[in-house]
C-alpha cells in the first residue's frame, strides 16, 4: 500500500506539476527577456551614485531643512530600505526614517537564506494553487538578484535532504527537480541524487542507521544584517536621506482642497540621539514597520482592524563542527510539521526555525523551550556518536516574522502567503507580508503604488541589476590584495573582503598596526573570530551609534558567540567613545545596555540559565571526592571557596602567567552569587552542569584540571618508589 501511494502520489505531482510548469513557459521566458532589459536599464538610467556618504549628522540636518520630499519611508529593514533605493534610483526625492538602527527587527533575525520556498511549491502543486506557485516563481527570480547585486555578501549554498525511507526518494526527488525547473535559466545548479556512502562522506556526522541516501539542491545564503545595510548605504549614496534612530512620533495630515478629506502630509520625527523633534514633510508616506505595521497604521487611523499576525521564530548557534563547512540539510518534516534548517555561517552551525504565536515587541527574547525543542530535532538527523550538547548553544535570537491578512480580501481571517500593499483613505501605503528574499519586488510595487496615487513623476523601477554597496570591484580574489598590500592575516583578509567587498580597503587603510612580525596591522577585537579594531570605527562611518549596533549588525559577533561579544564589548565601547566623544558616564550605559541585549535577546541568560543556584548536583560520590580534591589544591587556606589570588597563585607554581582581569573574567563565569569568589557548591554545580552536557567550554573547569596534572608531573617521586634512586 506504501508503494502504490507513493507511486501515484509521485506521478499525479509530477505530472500535473510539470504540465503547470511548461504551460507557463512563455511567462517565464517573457520575464526573464523582461528582466535583461531592466538591468541595461539599471545601469543607464539611474541617478548619479555618491562617491561621498554623508555622515548621520548630514542626514538629519537635510531633513531638516529639505523642504517637502517626494516619498517618506518609515522602518529601516530589508523592505524599508528596498522602498528608499527604488524610489532614490527613480529620481524621487527620498527619505527614510528608522527608530532604531537599520535590520535592528526582523531583517537582521532570519535563517540567513535567500530562497524560493520548497514547501511552497510543495504546497502550490499539492493544492493547485496558482498564486503559491506565483509566489515561488518571483522569490526565485529575486533569489538570483540578490546573489548578483552583492556577491560579497551571498553565495550558493547546497542544502542536502537526507532521506530514511526508500519510498520517499522518488517523491522527493520529484519536488526538488521541480524547483529547478521553476527557476529555470536562473536555476543556480541542479540538484542531484546521493547514495548513503556518498552521503556520509559529504555530511559524516549524518546518522547513518536506516539513511537510504540524499538528496542536494541549492539555495542562496547571505548575511542578512549586512546585506540589509548596505541597501540602505547604496540608498544614501543615491541621493536618499536615510537616518537611524529617528523615530517617528506621530503622522502629519492637511486637509485636501479636492476632497475636503484628512490626507497623510508628513510625520513628526525625533532624533533618538539629541531628543530634538521636527517634521518632516511629504507628499507620500510609506509605512514598511514589519511587525510594528499596525501601530503605524494606527496612528493614521484608531479604528483600523490589525493585519498583522507575528510569529516567533528561534535560531540558534553551534560550533562549527556540528556541520561540513559547504553543506546545509533541511528536515522537512520536524515533530511539530515545521520545517528545520541546519546550516553552516560564518563557520559556525545555524539552526531553527520555530514558529510559534507571540506579541510584538522590540526585545524579542529566545525561550529555553524553543531551544530544546531545535536540539531535538538536530539529535534526530546526527549520528549516535555526536553527542548534541546544551552547552554548545553558543548564541540565541527571536525574530518576529510578520505574517498578514490582507485587509482587501473578503476573507480577512486567511494568512496571506505573499506581500501586501494598501493604501488608507487618508493615502497611507502599507506595505506588509513577504519575505527576505522578495524585498526588492516588495519595493517594487510599493513605489509603483506611491506613484499612481499620489502622481508623483517617475519612471520604471531600474533596481534589476543594480549593485549594491561594496560589490562593483569586488572579485573573489579580492583578499589576496588585502594581505599582499596591507599585511592583513589571510582569514582577516577573507573575513573583510567578504563584508565590505570594495570597501574593504578602506578598512585596511584605518587598521592599526599590530607590532608583530606578522599580521602587520589589524588587531582583533577576540583572537578567535576575524573582526579588528578598524571595523569599530567604520562602523561609526557606517551610521552605528551603539554598542549593539557594533556587535550584533555592523560586526555579527553577538549572533556568533555571546561570550566572546560581552568580552570585546569593554574595547568597543572605548573606540566608539573616541569616535563619538562619549563621556564616561556615556560609556558606562553602553556598557551596560549592551551587555543586557546579550543577556536577554542573543541567549546569554538561556546560556547562564543552565548553571544557577537551583541547579541539582548529580554526581556520584566517587566525582564529587574527585573535584573536591581538585578543588582544594587551590583553596590552600581551606576557607571553602576560591578567589582569583588562589588561582593566580597555582598557576605562578607551575609557571604559567595570566593577567587579573582575565582571571576574574573566568571566575565570573562560575560565580553565580556575583560576590567575587567561587564556592565549592558552586564548583560542583559546574561540573555536574559540564557532565550533563548543558555547560561547555568552561574556562575554568579547563584551568583547573590542567593546573591538578602540571602539579601532579611536578611532584617528587619518592626515593621508595623510585629504585633507591638507583
Amino acid at each position: 500500500m506504501a508503494f502504490q501511494k507513493a507511486v501515484k502520489g509521485t506521478a499525479l505531482i509530477g505530472g500535473g506539476a510539470i504540465a503547470t510548469v511548461f504551460g507557463l513557459s512563455q511567462f517565464s521566458q517573457y520575464r526573464n527577456k523582461h528582466g535583461a532589459l531592466v538591468q541595461v536599464q539599471a545601469a543607464e538610467g539611474a541617478p548619479v551614485r555618491k562617491d561621498h556618504l554623508p555622515t548621520r549628522e548630514q542626514q538629519i540636518l537635510a531633513l531638516q531643512t529639505s523642504g517637502e520630499f517626494d516619498v517618506l519611508v518609515i522602518g529601516g529593514g530589508a523592505t524599508g530600505c528596498g522602498c528608499a533605493l527604488d524610489a532614490a534610483t527613480r529620481g524621487l526625492k527620498t527619505a527614510l526614517l528608522e527608530r532604531d538602527d537599520f535590520s535592528s527587527g526582523t531583517s537582521s533575525r532570519s535563517t540567513k537564506l535567500i530562497h524560493g520556498g520548497v514547501r511552497y511549491l510543495q504546497k502550490a502543486i499539492m493544492n493547485l494553487d496558482f498564486e503559491q506557485y506565483r509566489m515561488v516563481k518571483e522569490a526565485l527570480e529575486e533569489r538570483a538578484h540578490l546573489l548578483q547585486s552583492a556577491p560579497h555578501l551571498s553565495a550558493p549554498l547546497p542544502i542536502m535532504l537526507p532521506i530514511y525511507k526508500w519510498w520517499q526518494l522518488p517523491y522527493y526527488w520529484v519536488g526538488i527537480k521541480l524547483y529547478d525547473l521553476v527557476a529555470g535559466s536562473q536555476c543556480l545548479k541542479s540538484s542531484y541524487v546521493l547514495t548513503k556512502s556518498r552521503a556520509l562522506e559529504l555530511f559524516p556526522m549524518l546518522r547513518r542507521d536506516k539513511l537510504v541516501g540524499a538528496i542536494v539542491y541549492y539555495d542562496g545564503q547571505h548575511n542578512d544584517a549586512r546585506m540589509n545595510l548596505a541597501i540602505a548605504l547604496t540608498a544614501a549614496r543615491y541621493g536618499a536621506t536615510t537616518a537611524n534612530y529617528a523615530e517617528v512620533r506621530h503622522l502629519l495630515k492637511s486637509t485636501d482642497t479636492a476632497s475636503g478629506q484628512p490626507r497623510v502630509c508628513g510625520v513628526r520625527c525625533r532624533d533618538v540621539i539629541t531628543g530634538k523633534e521636527f517634521d518632516v514633510r511629504a507628499k507620500c508616506v510609506i509605512n514598511a514597520t514589519g511587525p510594528f505595521t499596525d501601530s503605524v497604521r494606527k496612528m493614521d487611523d484608531q479604528e483600523v482592524p490589525n493585519i498583522c499576525q507575528p510569529s516567533a521564530g528561534v535560531h540558534i548557534v553551534m560550533p562549527g563542527y556540528y556541520s561540513p563547512d559547504n553543506m546545509g540539510l533541511l528536515d522537512p518534516a520536524t515533530s511539530d510539521g515545521r520545517v528545520i534548517f541546519f546550516l553552516p555561517w560564518e563557520k559556525m552551525t545555524i539552526a531553527g526555525t520555530t514558529d510559534s504565536p507571540t506579541d510584538v515587541t522590540s526585545h524579542p527574547i529566545p525561550t529555553e523551550e524553543d531551544i530544546n525543542f531545535i536540539l531535538s530535532e538536530v539529535r534526530n538527523y546526527l549520528g549516535a556518536d555526536v553527542e548534541v550538547r546544551r552547552g554548545d548553544v553558543l548564541a540565541a535570537w527571536s525574530g518576529i516574522r510578520p505574517l498578514v491578512t490582507n485587509p482587501d480580501s473578503k476573507d480577512t481571517q486567511s494568512i496571506s502567503r505573499n506581500h501586501v500593499v494598501t493604501v488608507s483613505d487618508s493615502g497611507l501605503i502599507t506595505i506588509a507580508g513577504g519575505k527576505w528574499t522578495t524585498y526588492r519586488a516588495m519595493a517594487r510595487d510599493t513605489i509603483d503604488t506611491a506613484i499612481r496615487e499620489h502622481s508623483l513623476k517617475a519612471g520604471s523601477c531600474v533596481t534589476m541589476g543594480l549593485q549594491l554597496e561594496g560589490a562593483q570591484d569586488w572579485s573573489p580574489t579580492l583578499y589576496i590584495r588585502l594581505v599582499q598590500d596591507y599585511g592583513l592575516e589571510s582569514e582577516v583578509a577573507q573575513h573583510l573582503a567578504s563584508t565590505y567587498g570594495d570597501k574593504a580597503f578602506e578598512v585596511a587603510k584605518i587598521a592599526q598596526v599590530t607590532g608583530k612580525r606578522w599580521p602587520i596591522v589589524g588587531k582583533r577585537l577576540v583572537s578567535e573570530f576575524p573582526y579588528i579594531e578598524a571595523e569599530v570605527v567604520y562602523g561609526v562611518k557606517e551610521y552605528a551609534r551603539t554598542a549593539v549596533d557594533i556587535i550584533s549588525r555592523r560586526t555579527r559577533l553577538a549572533f556568533l558567540n555571546v561570550q566572546a561579544a560581552h568580552e570585546a564589548l569593554p574595547r568597543i565601547v572605548d573606540i566608539m567613545g573616541k569616535e563619538l566623544n562619549w563621556c564616561e558616564q556615556k560609556k558606562k550605559e553602553e556598557l551596560e545596555t549592551a551587555k543586557t541585549f546579550l543577556y536577554y535577546e542573543m541567549g546569554y541568560k538561556v546560556k547562564t540559565d543552565q548553571l544557577t543556584d537551583r541547579s541539582e548536583i548529580s554526581l556520584v560520590p566517587s566525582d564529587i571526592e574527585r573535584y573536591k580534591k581538585r578543588f582544594r589544591m587551590f583553596d590552600k587556606d581551606k576557607k571553602g571557596f576560591i578567589t582569583t589570588l588562589d588561582v593566580q597563585r597555582v598557576l605562578e607554581s607551575i609557571s604559567v602567567q595570566m593577567d587579573e582581569n582575565t582571571l576574574h573574567e573566568i571566575l565570573n563565569e562560575v560565580d553565580l552569587n556575583k560576590n567575587g569568589q567561587v564556592e565549592l557548591n558552586e564548583f560542583l554545580q559546574l561540573m555536574s552542569a559540564i557532565q550533563k552536557g548543558r555547560v561547555s567550554g568552561s574556562r575554568l573547569a579547563v584551568l583547573m584540571k590542567s593546573a591538578e596534572e602540571n602539579l601532579r608531573r611536578r611532584q617528587a617521586i619518592p626515593v621508595d618508589r623510585s629504585g633507591g634512586g638507583l
